[in-house]
């Protein structure tokens, strides 16, 4: 087996084994014929991670999806078992160039149009199907684009009819940030730094995964938080690692019953 490359790369902080994110169940660093003894062996579902190039105020890096999406899938594989991780999709819809709105407001976000990006992971799902894998997840770790997953997995999934294919739209990956964590996190007497972008969530989640992508001294030095920086509502002065931990383990778990789910299990 491969070194972990999360722990090769200094990745720490959460309390999920992180060397279990092993490097085997990355689809990009097989031989294809290593995927094609994995196929046959059984392992025939693929997570597709959807990340995204955004903007995420002042204090963490523009690829904060990107990362937490590939880390916490391939969490979600070493789970679920005979599951293997496709590439991140990291361009995805972001807003207008002309006018420039959402996130293109500002420096550092990549946008594609929907019409393209939904047409991407059909193409994306289709070439993993014909290759053997059954059942494709559809993995979306930013808010934006959610209903095109959603639609993606359905036209994929009524275009395999018949074939014991399937798509799946991973919903509870994201929602259960906005509903389970973030009840989590009142109850815990953070209620009014939750917000709806780069807020305590956001950035306690990104701690968790890849400190090194939280400017946090000037986090730590900062005033209040004003929209004008980029975050939307609540306040990420007092996000830890250890309130991204929790986070992250609901995240893992809903996607898994996800995939058992669809497994019939």
């Amino acid at each position: 087996m491969a070194a972990c490359l999360l722990c090769s790369a200094g990745i720490v902080g959460s309390t999920l084994p992180v060397c279990a994110a092993s490097s085997s169940v990355l689809f990009e660093q097989q031989t294809w014929k290593e995927i094609q003894a994995d196929i046959a062996a059984g392992t025939t579902t693929i997570i597709i991670p959807v990340g995204g190039t955004e903007q995420s105020g002042p204090y963490i890096a523009v690829g904060k999806h990107n990362t937490r999406a590939l880390y916490l899938a391939q969490q979600i594989a070493q789970k679920s078992g005979h599951t293997l991780v496709a590439p991140v999709v990291a361009y995805v819809p972001e807003g207008s160039t002309s006018p420039r709105t959402s996130h293109m407001r500002f420096p550092g976000t990549i946008t594609v149009s929907p019409d393209v990006f939904e047409k991407l992971l059909i193409s994306a799902g289709e070439s993993f199907q014909v290759q053997g894998f059954k059942l494709i997840v559809f993995l979306g770790d930013h808010g934006g684009y959610q209903k095109y997953l959603q639609k993606a997995a359905e036209t994929l999934t009524r275009k395999w009819q018949g074939t014991g294919a399937k798509a799946v739209y991973a919903a509870g990956y994201y929602t259960v940030v906005a509903h389970q964590y973030s009840d989590w996190l009142k109850q815990k007497g953070y209620g009014k730094d939750v917000g709806m972008h780069a807020d305590i969530s956001d950035t306690s989640l990104m701690l968790a995964v890849d400190p090194s992508m939280v400017r946090e001294q000037a986090l730590r030095a900062s005033g209040v938080p004003s929209t004008a920086e980029g975050i939307y509502g609540g306040d990420p002065r007092r996000a830890s690692a250890a309130l991204g931990q929790a986070g992250l383990a609901m995240q893992v778990n809903a996607a898994v019953q996800a995939i058992e789910q669809a497994r019939g299990r």
